[in-house]
């Protein structure tokens, strides 16, 4: 523990209902210092942050001390803790729009903080208001004040969620997956202002993620979570140079990594330990490939293995310097020579556009949404292409005009080199099964009242598949995906979130489909899972020769998985290409400003690649407004540095071609 520490956590216990979440945890922390905590979903990260501000629900039981410059708020009164929150320690959640009183304005919210723990007039409160929104980055920040949270899109309302952390100064902000929701280009804006807000007051952080890109970034310190338990904390090159827990190596080694290192995602075997779960011994030891018999006897004490590091492990000392692949096993993923010369998706120009409403009874048209306005899509057999973009972009409208069949709006479609403009409703019907769709949320496409069984062969059965036949093809699907097929007779909240979108996965492969499309299929799964999921769709790929569409936000994980990528800005393809033509020497300006934005887990090339990031203004236009010329041109740092004449071809003259851009190349 440090000397004089601003927060000193001892021995926390939190308990859900007698069954334990948090068990024994302690850690300091020092004026203006960041801890990343750092662990799969379930370890104990949130409720961890929630306890040390006395937020836990009315069914928890909280033990140990959570000394806050001295005083002690673990049993502390209501009054006593609403005294200390807001003023001596703050809170960003993850979910702002949740947290912020929806009937008041922001304005009015970030001002009545100031009045609870300062005596100003309301006066200088809204003023205070309006210099926090400012300082975070919000636009007109004296007219936005008076706006609602829901009339912020999901940056803003992070931003204005750290101005309302911000506004007494606190010695502590606890920042809870504050960017899990956001757009890369955005998580890049709100990691800034989490800096600028701890600049400007001084206070230490405990940052909550399961990203360790961001972690690797910002991150003084790391604590990695199990079980309820702190099992490693070093500080942050250590950690990642040279992990002594198998679990930290197992996280670190199935992280996808933008600059294409690391190799095969090696992924931790099994699943977590639910809470409240009878353990002896180490935690881990049923997915430890290390494990030994005295791993099962006793648990492992957080104990000193170097400078300001310590882990839980009796083999820390053999772990060091070990990767994943050399803990792990290493799956193998066959690799088929594909002469990628067959089509299987051509798209030249799509456009759709839904109408602008106006009116509670007689509604009428006041304007039109261009979702998508001139999407160019290429792929061949055997071959995946990634669909990638910020939120509103029309990644996901794009997929579903595909996935309708339907004649287009504007362009044209070839699927399997059948145009879709004139095309029968016959031979609609028999391009269906040749394409299947796997959804980012397999919980809610799944029915939950059909065992596993019945939901992957229904699509059989709508094809007139018999019962016996459909079971037995149940029984192999499930085992092309890494399922148990005696698991069939289950039903689906009886799986994990992994296991879940696997079954989705054999849902899609039923009817022997040529191509797959992945709508952001591993954005819900901890990092671990993703990577199992991942290795498969790449086996998956290699056996039966599929071809992917594959939408994503996660460009690391665009860079492990996609032979082609395509990246769209309201709608338009602004440039196209090989993955690694793209990432190593990207062209327009929008797609150096999204690569330059994605976290890598090596806080040694991060702090690199600070300087080098291109932080976009704002969140992207919306799509009621078709522009004449660059729809980029607004947040683009090139057009920023022209002159005059090159200005006004950016204005008048919209770019196209295979990189969208009048300038593709020029640096800002």
């Amino acid at each position: 523990m440090s000397e004089n520490p601003i927060l000193e956590v001892r021995d926390l216990e939190v308990e859900f209902d007698g069954a334990p979440a948090v068990r024994g945890v302690s850690f300091s922390l020092e004026r203006g210092e960041v801890l990343g905590l750092v662990g799969e979903s379930g370890s104990g990260k949130s409720a961890t942050a929630l306890a040390l501000m006395g937020l836990q629900p009315a069914n928890a039981t909280v033990r140990g001390s959570v000394l806050l410059d001295g005083t002690d708020l673990v049993g502390a009164s209501d009054a006593e803790l609403s005294r200390v929150r807001g003023s001596r320690i703050a809170m960003v959640f993850q979910d702002p729009l949740s947290a912020f009183t929806p009937v008041y304005r922001v304005g009015d919210l970030i001002a009545q903080a100031v009045r609870a723990h300062q005596n100003v007039s309301r006066e200088k409160a809204r003023e205070r208001a309006v210099e926090l929104l400012d300082l975070v980055g919000i636009p007109d920040p004296r007219v936005r004040a008076r706006s609602y949270p829901h009339e912020f899109s999901g940056g803003m309302r992070q931003r204005a969620m750290i101005a309302l952390a911000m506004a007494n100064d606190p010695d502590v902000i606890l920042a809870d997956e504050p960017t899990t929701a956001l757009d890369v280009t955005i998580q890049a804006q709100v990691l800034d202002v989490l800096r600028t807000a701890q600049r400007e007051t001084g206070a230490a952080m405990v940052l909550v993620s399961h990203d360790l890109g961001v972690i690797a970034g910002s991150a003084d310190r790391v604590a990695v979570m199990y079980g309820g338990k702190v099992v490693e904390s070093a500080p942050v090159d250590e950690l990642f140079g040279s992990p002594r827990m198998p679990y930290t190596v197992g996280l670190i080694g199935a992280v996808p990594r933008l600059d294409g290192r690391g190799g095969a995602l090696v992924p931790i075997p099994g699943a977590p330990p639910a809470a409240g779960a009878v353990r002896e011994g180490c935690a881990f030891a049923a997915r430890c490939p290390l494990v030994e018999e005295r791993c099962r006897k006793a648990e492992p004490e957080l104990a000193a293995v170097g400078e300001g590091h310590r882990a839980a492990c009796v083999r820390a000392e053999e772990v060091a310097g070990l990767r994943a692949g050399e803990v792990f096993p290493v799956p193998e993923i066959p690799r088929v020579p594909q002469s990628y010369d067959e089509s299987v998706l051509r798209v030249r120009g799509l456009t759709k556009t839904f109408p602008l409403l106006k009116g509670a009874a007689f509604k009428r048209r006041v304007g039109s949404v261009h979702a998508v306005d001139g999407v160019d899509l290429d792929i061949r057999r055997g071959e995946t292409l990634a669909l990638v973009g910020e939120s509103g972009s029309g990644k996901s409208t794009t997929l579903f005009e595909l996935l309708n069949l339907d004649e287009p709006e504007g362009g044209d479609v070839e699927l399997f080199g059948q145009s879709l403009r004139g095309l029968s409703r016959s031979g609609r019907r028999a391009l269906r099964s040749r394409v299947q769709i796997v959804f980012q949320d397999p919980m809610d496409s799944l029915d939950p009242r059909l065992p596993v069984g019945d939901l992957v062969t229904e699509p059989l059965r709508a094809q007139g598949v018999g019962r016996v036949e459909a079971a037995r093809k149940a029984a192999e699907l499930l085992r092309q995906v890494g399922l148990d097929p005696a698991h069939a007779v289950r039903f689906p909240h009886e799986f994990s979130g992994g296991q879940r979108q696997r079954i989705g996965i054999a849902r899609a492969l039923s009817v022997e489909p040529e191509l797959l499309v992945l709508d952001e299929p591993v954005s819900a799964l901890d990092v671990s899972v993703q990577a199992g999921v991942l290795n498969l769709l790449q086996r998956l790929k290699a056996e039966l020769g599929l071809s992917y569409l594959f939408v994503s936000h996660d460009l690391s994980v665009v860079r492990h998985v996609a032979d082609r990528v395509s990246v769209i800005y309201l709608g338009r393809t602004v440039e196209s290409g090989a993955v690694e033509e793209v990432f190593e020497r990207p062209r327009h300006p929008y797609t150096r400003a999204l690569l330059s934005a994605v976290p890598v887990p090596d806080p040694a090339v991060e702090r690199a690649r600070r300087a080098e990031r291109i932080l976009l203004a704002g969140d992207p236009p919306g799509p009621t407004r078709r522009y004449e010329g660059c729809g980029f041109r607004g947040r683009c740092s090139v057009f920023a540095g022209l002159g005059e004449s090159e200005r006004r071809l950016c204005e008048g003259e919209r770019p196209v071609g295979e990189v969208a851009c009048h300038f593709a190349g020029a640096s800002a």
